[in-house]
């Protein structure tokens, strides 16, 4: 008896160890292509002052840019390219508005009094008129939904139509900002 319960107390631990190797995996990988995009919360704390959403309100952009195409950019690391990726994707917003192209800058990954004084660093540095620069409420790693890489500095999904068209992940300073531009051009013909 005591052999069995022993026995089926290994076999349901290894489970437990199975499926929480296999959640890590899934997170490492992220979303892909064609999987739709949730709704997650933010408070905004600069950026598109014209949006609508005032300074310190909670919201969910996602759901408020509904099916527009849009570039939701990731980032625990504020140096390296991301200033540079925001800059341009703060014009793109401007230069597209025929096509409703739409985005926002979610920190992640510190304490959200931290994140919201790299928030507005982001936001003078940048000047960003059109790109919201807000912090995520799970501060931690993000939206659990969109399984980012716990790993990876800054995360850029670009999407539409309510999923994905494409994923970056790469640390800061190697960002590739043509790459991710370039996908945004192709998205919006």
């Amino acid at each position: 008896m005591v052999r069995t319960l022993f026995a089926a107390s290994l076999a349901g631990l290894l489970t437990i160890a199975a499926v929480s190797a296999g959640a890590a995996e899934k997170a490492a990988d992220g979303l892909k292509k064609g999987d739709p995009i949730g709704a997650f919360y933010v408070t905004k704390v600069a950026g598109a002052a014209d949006d609508g959403v005032e300074k310190g309100q909670q919201l969910c952009y996602r759901c408020k840019y509904g099916s527009r195409p849009m570039v939701m950019v990731f980032a625990r690391e504020t140096g390296g390219k991301v200033n540079e990726l925001v800059t341009q994707l703060d014009q793109a917003v401007e230069q597209n508005k025929d096509a409703q192209l739409r985005g926002f800058l979610t920190l992640i990954g510190d304490k959200k009094e931290n994140l919201t004084k790299h928030a507005e660093k982001v936001a003078t540095t940048t000047k960003s008129k059109n790109f919201p620069i807000v912090v995520a409420e799970d501060t931690e790693n993000g939206p659990n939904s969109y399984q980012l890489d716990p790993k990876a500095e800054v995360t850029v999904v670009i999407a539409s139509d309510g999923e994905v068209i494409s994923r970056h992940s790469s640390k800061a300073a190697e960002l590739d900002v043509a790459a991710v531009m370039n996908e945004v051009k192709t998205m919006l013909k």
